[in-house]
């Protein structure tokens, strides 16, 4: 790593935490009154000291008394009686608790009593999670390093400015945006560097994003969109917000979040591949890296759609088949709400994608050309041909340098 691309690389960092520090603060929050709210603690079983049923208006509900050992938190150690629940009256229910379970109890203040919450997962998720990072840094090495940085930059983004932001009744249009652009430069100049290649693809993506916000502004004034689509988001305008939730507005920031990465991809793609053309004296002219630029988008555009368009039909998967059994009409399917949003992130994240190939091809055009190869006349000097001959050798030269 050259001296000014470190020194861009700590730049990037300490705008980061500042970016970070600062936006939280100007987000703000919102606290809520948790005094009725049960107090949680992961535990783990240690005994079943009775099992037993109870039949209420035809249904059988069965319940375990357990004895727990806190396993964090100022009351580690602490033995507690806990009870867990279920009802038939459920298709699927929580499996009984045995001993060696870990689990998550519910102290329930109001009544003085401890009951059965969840099982414990996020450990092996955990233990996922620490496996993904080693091999991204034994694969990746420096860059996968670095891709783990700019991930938790942006993760930390979302969390500690975007949600608190929507939660405090900012802009949520202005803070979607802002939290993408800066998602792009930082990720870009930290995994790749300050270098042409990252510059093309920053470029190239700043435009595909772009012509994303101003495809869904469009879509969004032309569907009449209300941004009630399940009961989650109903839930959310009964939050006690000082200002209520912008449903639309969410709807606008989930389409253009979730768009980025595929993005990102596709201009990074292309830029790095003209990239190595032009190192290895493959194309050197704007035309021939245009041309370059445009068929090897043409080839990722394929699988990346496919990857865009099935991710978002399998998040969403549960949610059309219980659609689509309970109604009978096509067109109706078709035109709910909650289906027509879902068309929305795939096309839009599409054509965000796909603004991004030619713009990113057109910027690596212009940023990767050489001198053209100079010819030799009758009339030239042997010494001004080898100068212009060196010139553009030197000019390969700084190409490779930079």
């Amino acid at each position: 790593m050259r001296s000014y691309e470190k020194i861009v690389y700590i730049g990037v960092l300490v705008f980061s935490v500042l970016f970070l520090i600062i936006g939280n603060r100007i987000a703000g929050g919102i606290a809520y009154n948790t005094e009725f709210e049960p107090t949680y603690y992961t535990s783990v079983v240690t005994r079943i000291v009775e099992r037993g049923e109870n039949y209420d208006f035809g249904f059988t509900s069965s319940y375990i008394i357990f004895n727990a050992r806190i396993t964090g938190g100022e009351r580690r150690g602490d033995i507690i009686t806990a009870e867990q629940m279920t009802n038939d009256f459920f298709v699927v229910t929580e499996r009984e608790v045995s001993v060696g379970d870990r689990v998550l109890i519910a102290y329930d203040d109001f009544n003085s009593v401890y009951f059965f919450a969840n099982y414990v997962r996020i450990n092996y998720i955990a233990i996922l999670g620490a496996l993904f990072l080693v091999i991204v840094i034994l694969f990746g090495r420096t860059k996968g390093f670095n891709a783990i940085i700019a991930l938790g930059f942006t993760c930390l983004a979302v969390f500690w400015i975007f949600i608190p932001a929507i939660l405090s009744g900012r802009n949520i249009f202005v803070t979607a945006i802002i939290i993408c652009v800066y998602s792009i430069v930082s990720t870009l100049l930290i995994v790749i560097g300050a270098n042409k290649k990252s510059l093309c693809a920053i470029l190239g993506c700043l435009g595909g994003v772009l012509l994303a916000c101003l495809l869904m502004f469009l879509m969004d004034s032309v569907l009449g969109l209300t941004g009630v689509l399940d009961q989650e988001t109903q839930s959310l305008l009964l939050l006690p917000l000082e200002n209520p939730l912008n449903l639309r507005a969410l709807i606008f920031a989930g389409v253009i979040i979730g768009a980025v990465g595929a993005i990102m991809d596709v201009a990074m793609s292309i830029s790095s591949s003209l990239w190595e053309l032009s190192l290895a004296g493959g194309v050197s002219d704007f035309n021939n890296i245009f041309k370059s630029g445009i068929n090897i988008g043409k080839d990722i555009l394929g699988t990346m759609l496919n990857t865009l368009i099935l991710a978002y039909i399998g998040s969403s998967l549960s949610i059309i088949l219980l659609i689509t059994v309970h109604t009978n009409s096509v067109t109706e399917l078709l035109n709910m709400e909650m289906i027509i949003v879902e068309f929305l992130r795939a096309l839009i994240g599409s054509l965000g994608m796909l603004l991004a190939i030619p713009l990113t091809a057109a910027v690596c055009g212009r940023l990767y050309a050489l001198p053209t190869e100079p010819e030799y006349e009758e009339d030239d000097d042997d010494d001004e041909y080898f100068k212009r001959l060196q010139a553009r050798k030197d000019a390969r030269l700084r190409q490779r340098e930079f």
